[in-house]
């Protein structure tokens, strides 16, 4: 039978750290309600101890939504805690998300800590905030490179100190697919409470593997992704939702499921990216404007034969209107007569090889040639076919 695989959604929180991506609460809330509506699981919705903004916004987001699980970051400090525990008084569900850095690197040059006092710190913070009544989800930060032995220590230990959830950041994306695969592989079979609580996996993407990271958790056990709309947040960004959603969906074979309805993911990365002025390159999977264009000859011509030859998602299933054939001096006779006759023109034969040479005259001069190009053409072909 299928597993189903919560969504974490922190746009709102690690998405919202880009610089000049700041959202106003009002903008967070139209955000979070999309979100609602696309089926995530869980809202992080911001990091209330931060500012009196982010504190508004944990407010007013739990006021807002009633289906998805509302979240707010924490330290594992006292005052954080309190904070976000009154940040999410209205929540339907709500969650404190606490934790601490749990790498050597971490422990020795930011916390100037030990090992010991990391897991002591760690376990007063899971049992500070189960205090409050609310669900708690411990993070290891660095997790991606800590000791795995201590590791497996500190995450049983906050699942006896009643963390429901436990979240194995790559927080640096320092990991290998294989290795990080392993690490939750490792947790899985030496955490002796490790069936108590949901492994969870962050994945940052500062050597571009966060989504193959957090597949890898996913198929080693893990039950929950964090991630971001477009892969937005700290440095190089955070887990694509778009990516993993559709891995899921395109690979059934694997098993998991979401509940993400994928017909919404195009509306939603527009919005995320016009109200966060935070332009989605193009070439980005599943939201990029090129992640449905054809331009090269031969996949043009293989594409209008049958789509699935070039196209393994069909666009309309994540919200894109259609597919589109991009004319460049690459394309071939093929998309320019399926461009011309959309426009209402027919030519064949010698026609066509006409148009079609005078088509490479004007594609050699223009990046991309347009529908007011190839008007320009149709129109004038008895001319300059003489």
């Amino acid at each position: 039978m299928a597993q189903k695989i919560q969504i974490f959604d922190t746009t709102l929180r690690d998405g919202e750290q880009v610089p000049g991506c700041q959202l106003k609460t009002e903008e967070k809330i139209i955000i979070a309600k999309e979100l609602e509506l696309i089926g995530v699981d869980v809202i992080e919705a911001g990091f209330p101890i931060s500012s009196p903004g982010d504190f508004l916004s944990v407010v007013e987001i739990s006021k807002a939504v009633k289906e998805p699980v509302v979240c707010g970051l924490t330290r594992s400090k006292k005052d954080d805690i309190d904070v976000a525990a009154e940040a999410l008084h209205h929540a339907k569900r709500g969650r404190i998300h606490t934790g601490i850095g749990s790498s050597d690197v971490h422990i020795k040059h930011k916390f100037k800590s030990s090992r010991e006092q990391v897991l002591e710190q760690g376990v007063w913070a899971v049992k500070y905030a189960k205090s409050k009544g609310y669900e708690v989800e411990f993070f290891a930060e660095d997790a991606g490179r800590a000791d795995l032995v201590f590791l497996a220590q500190l995450i049983e230990a906050v699942i006896a100190a009643g963390a429901d959830v436990v979240n194995i950041p790559d927080t640096t994306g320092y990991c290998l697919p294989h290795l990080y695969g392993k690490r939750i592989q490792y947790l899985v079979e030496n955490v002796k409470n490790i069936e108590k609580a949901v492994i969870s996996v962050h994945c940052h993407n500062d050597l571009g593997l966060a989504t193959a990271n957090t597949l890898a958790g996913l198929t080693n056990g893990a039950r929950q992704a964090e991630v971001t709309i477009n892969g937005i947040g700290e440095r190089a960004g955070n887990t694509s939702l778009e990516e993993v959603a559709m891995i899921l969906q395109t690979h059934k074979d694997l098993g998991l499921y979401t509940d993400i309805k994928a017909d919404r993911i195009y509306k939603l990365s527009n919005l995320v990216s016009g109200m966060m002025r935070m332009p989605v390159q193009a070439n980005k999977a599943i939201v990029g404007k090129n992640a449905f264009a054809h331009s090269s000859g031969i996949h043009q011509d293989g594409f209008l034969k049958h789509a699935e030859n070039y196209e393994i998602i069909n666009p309309a299933d994540v919200g894109v209107p259609s597919s589109s054939i991009v004319l460049t001096a690459r394309s071939g006779r093929a998309a320019l007569k399926h461009r011309a006759e959309l426009l209402g023109y027919s030519y064949e034969g010698d026609d066509l090889n006409t148009l079609y040479e005078n088509f490479l005259l004007v594609a050699d001069e223009k990046k991309e040639v347009n529908d007011a190009d190839l008007i320009m053409l149709a129109t004038n072909l008895p001319i300059l076919a003489k």
